[in-house]
């Protein structure tokens, strides 16, 4: 091969690895640190934002004070999906997200939960099915997870919760509460209503839609993260969640809809 031929070569590889840099470059990615109760509806969420933008969003899900400690050592995420409003707003003070881009998504619901195996007829009694004979209730733990937070005021308003209080079983977060309920490791659960219509639970147990007031209203919000390292991609799944089909999937799902 001459010397002008593999100039020629060298330079033709070069530029198609150019090209595959400068596509693989062009893909957004956003990191989400996500409350549990969205395990559902923010699956959804994603691939329908997916199917029209070019950004590759990972997720990872759990209780929002463990993410709020892990966020004040700026752990690598870029959205953070809260249960509440309270940590986001606590990140917004602390100067740790970017200007203007805390928002509402969702409120949040409470049910009561009980397999359908269950001998607890919870849709008829609601919480006073629960001073029958039974060994535990699960709730999320209310010392980092709203939800937690939630029960304990939704159990108190019921009268039920000293009563309750010895066989109360934490979660490290609302799904792993309901799981314990799934599981038979608890009788019943205290735990969003998304989680109980989610497609593996609705039908496989009783649900009581506990009142919503009897415990303090559940905005839940975000907020895109000071070190965001696309913070494009970031405010452009941002702006999904709060557009028509992002408020119409987690209405589905469950959830209550802010106020515009």
């Amino acid at each position: 091969m001459t010397t002008r031929r593999l100039i020629l070569c060298a330079w033709l590889s070069a530029a198609a690895a150019c090209d595959v840099t400068t596509v693989h470059e062009a893909r957004g990615r956003v990191r989400v640190a996500a409350a549990a109760d969205l395990n559902v509806a923010l699956g959804e969420l994603i691939a329908r934002f997916g199917a029209s933008h070019d950004v590759d969003v990972t997720v990872s899900y759990g209780s929002s004070g463990t993410f709020y400690a892990q966020l004040l050592n700026q752990a690598p995420f870029d959205l953070f999906l809260s249960a509440d409003l309270q940590y986001p707003n606590q990140l917004v003070a602390r100067g740790l997200t970017l200007p203007q881009t805390e928002f509402t998504y969702a409120v949040g619901r409470l049910v009561l939960w009980a397999p359908a195996t269950s001998p607890l007829d919870i849709e008829r009694d609601g919480f006073q099915a629960l001073t029958a004979s039974i060994a535990h209730v699960a709730i999320a733990n209310p010392e980092h997870a709203p939800y937690g937070r939630a029960a304990v005021a939704a159990l108190q308003s019921a009268g039920v919760y000293d009563r309750l209080r010895p066989k109360l079983v934490f979660g490290e977060n609302v799904a792993q509460a309901m799981q314990f309920a799934q599981s038979g490791a608890a009788d019943a659960a205290v735990v969003a209503r998304s989680l109980a219509l989610a497609p593996n639970v609705k039908g496989a147990g009783r649900v009581f839609q506990i009142p919503p007031t009897t415990y303090p209203r559940m905005d839940q919000g975000g907020v895109i993260l000071r070190w965001a390292v696309d913070p494009d991609a970031a405010r452009a799944l941002r702006g999904f969640v709060l557009s028509a089909d992002g408020r119409a999937i987690l209405e589905r799902s469950g959830f209550s809809l802010p106020e515009r």
